[in-house]
């Protein structure tokens, strides 16, 4: 395992976007981003591909791939994230030289399709990284980022010890303001009360952390990037619906599990933790806990939802692949273990 340095106040964030190309439309979101990276004491660079939006990708394969090797290379440059998530980071998967980054190893944060980027890397590096906030999308809210995503992003990436017990935040939103017509400057979003750890099934396990977007591992199971489950913690968390407003549909969900089942992925796990729902009603919430238990009948580990990753803000920053503990007796998710030295 490889495990970056972690970030202090003064050290530079590179921003690129290895996907999707929706930042190149909204550079207020982008400027807000590296603003608030700023106002917590870091310096930003902002990579080519931020600028650019080719049939909703930010740029060319050629480009992207140039952006994350031009990122780890640069010694200027201690840490990495990305603007935004998108459809098209497994482009990248078979084009990106792992030895670069191996070689140049330092922190690399992002969530959603970045997903893909976090199991590749690990798979050929094993350099742990981060799943989390992402630019344009938290670092980019207005009038300033969420404290709660802002106090975990800096316990993970800068403190000494390990993040320890995650506290769940108080409030959160999955509030839709549109960017395009700036609507997201005219007022916060409404944050509304947060219903915490819900524990779906009772345990106490210790484990390496592993998971992402579910979308995501859906594609990426079973191939040349993905990874070991076997006696692991998986998260898993569910992105937008194809329409807009709307979160992903409950027998969609239902039929990726199925098909996770069906490549045995759940055989051995030691527990699951699933992100607060996005754009699901208190009813669809429901629903959705009701499948999940039955889906997961014939396995005895312990399941935590609600859990503050993925699409809903504010959210927590998880280093992978180090040591995590859950304990429903004592309400407890814990990260043992730092991702950086």
């Amino acid at each position: 395992m490889i495990k970056p340095q972690k970030l202090q106040k003064g050290d530079t964030i590179a921003i690129i976007a290895p996907s999707g190309g929706i930042t190149a439309l909204v550079p207020h979101r982008l400027e807000a981003a590296k603003k608030n990276l700023e106002r917590i004491g870091f310096k930003v660079k902002l990579f080519f591909t931020t600028k650019l939006n080719l049939r909703g990708k930010a740029g060319t394969l050629v480009q992207r791939v140039k952006d994350i090797h031009d990122a780890f290379t640069n010694t200027e440059i201690k840490a990495i994230m990305c603007a935004t998530g998108g459809l098209c980071a497994n482009e990248l998967l078979r084009v990106i030289d792992f030895e670069v980054i191996r070689k140049n190893p330092k922190i690399f944060i992002g969530y959603s399709d970045i997903t893909l980027l976090h199991y590749a890397i690990w798979k050929n590096t094993r350099l742990v990284t981060f799943y989390g906030p992402c630019a344009i999308t938290q670092f980019g809210e207005y009038p300033k980022t969420l404290e709660y995503t802002e106090k975990q992003f800096l316990k993970a990436v800068s403190q000494d010890a390990a993040i320890g017990i995650v506290t769940p935040s108080e409030t959160f939103t999955d509030e839709i303001l549109d960017w395009f017509q700036k609507t997201d400057l005219t007022r916060p979003r409404t944050l509304i009360e947060n219903d915490g750890n819900i524990w779906l099934k009772k345990g106490k396990v210790s484990a390496e952390l592993v998971g992402g977007c579910l979308h995501s591992i859906h594609q990426i199971v079973g191939g040349l990037f993905d990874c070991d489950y076997k006696d692991k913690i998986l998260f898993l968390e569910l992105p937008e619906g194809q329409k807009f407003g709307e979160g992903t549909p409950l027998d969609y969900a239902e039929s990726q599990l199925v098909d996770l089942k069906n490549r045995k992925l759940f055989e051995g796990l030691r527990g699951l933790i699933i992100g607060r729902l996005y754009k699901y009603s208190d009813e669809q919430k429901e629903l959705f806990y009701n499948m999940l238990l039955e889906q997961m009948q014939e396995y005895n580990f312990p399941i935590l939802a609600n859990a503050d990753i993925g699409h809903t803000d504010p959210m927590i920053t998880l280093p992978l692949h180090v040591q995590v503990s859950l304990d429903s007796d004592r309400n407890i998710f814990s990260i043992e273990e730092k991702g950086t030295e």
